[in-house]
């Protein structure tokens, strides 16, 4: 399977597709549980598909048929709103509004670390040299992790206590962008601890949206900036070489909030999640819908794509 797409609903049903036919090949029914579907993850050898389910964590064999987990973590005691492999596909890493980060062993399916952020945990994002975490938070602080020391070693406080919505560092470590409740974007150039300089630079602010913004993602070419909106758009952003935003295009086409938004890994492709019910494959160039998937019949909340090496 060389490109894997999947979306995940309040109807707590996650759907794999078909990116080009737009055809749903595999459906995991969870009519017996409760709890919606809040976030997912690929890991990086397409293996496995970690999906937050209200308080827990399921983790999917992708190969397989079947609807029952290969493991599940448990320890949560509120929503886990996010879920990241580490690039090793070893570990991973979950926060939660319990206002916990925690890191899960997937060889031993034990929990091997915990961080107490203090406040409810909205995102979560992996530093590229695979050593910090970046968290962001409802108290409106963004967090550096060292994983090796097991302490916060950086915070930041933007805009003051208005919550970070989501947070998303370039492929190669040299930036991070968070967006707030406001619908507002912060960069800052991640600086090497060796340099003298601060290790967050702030570059610059700007507003990506009016309405409260969901999610924000860089591309893998580091050449765009995603945001999705409560305002059913999704806008975006090229990104020049000293870190200028500007708005590119306005992907327009969803009828309700957009919540989620993944890249192809050649950055030419995003896919978006609803709360209409519905995802879209968008071509990056044209700004168009090239293919609809429909199914859900309550909101789709998240996505995850995998069209890369495994």
């Amino acid at each position: 399977m060389s490109v894997i797409l999947v979306t995940g609903s309040y109807d707590h049903e996650i759907r794999f597709w078909e990116a080009w036919s737009g055809i749903c090949s595999r459906t995991i029914a969870r009519s017996g549980e409760s709890g919606q579907v809040n976030r997912l993850a690929i890991s990086p050898d397409k293996r496995l598909l970690a999906a937050a389910i209200h308080k827990k964590i399921n983790i999917y064999e992708i190969a397989s048929a079947s609807s029952t987990p290969l493991t599940t973590f448990e320890g949560h005691t509120g929503n886990v709103t996010s879920v990241s492999f580490h690039a090793e596909g070893k570990w991973l890493v979950t926060g939660s509004e319990d206002g916990t980060i925690k890191i899960w062993d997937l060889r031993s399916n034990h929990l091997h670390r915990h961080y107490d952020n203090g406040a409810p945990v909205n995102d979560v994002c992996v530093h590229p040299n695979q050593g910090e975490l970046i968290s962001c938070d409802q108290a409106g602080s963004i967090k550096q992790w060292d994983l090796s020391d097991n302490i916060c070693t950086h915070e930041l406080t933007p805009a003051g206590d208005i919550p970070i919505r989501s947070v998303t560092v370039a492929t190669d470590g040299s930036c991070l962008v968070a967006g707030n409740n406001k619908g507002k974007c912060y960069v800052w150039r991640i600086n090497d601890e060796s340099s003298g300089l601060p290790r967050f630079q702030a570059v610059t602010k700007f507003q990506a949206h009016n309405k409260y913004l969901t999610r924000c993602l860089l591309s893998p070419d580091m050449k765009y900036l995603a945001t999705c909106s409560a305002d059913t758009t999704v806008k975006i952003w090229s990104i020049s070489a000293s870190l200028d935003f500007r708005l590119e295009k306005v992907l327009q086409g969803h009828q309700r909030w957009v919540w989620d938004c993944a890249f192809s890994a050649d950055s030419a492709y995003l896919v978006t999640a609803s709360s209409d019910h519905t995802a879209r494959l968008w071509e990056m160039a044209s700004g168009e819908t090239v293919r609809q998937y429909n199914g859900h019949h309550k909101a789709a909340v998240c996505c995850a794509l995998h069209d890369g090496a495994a």
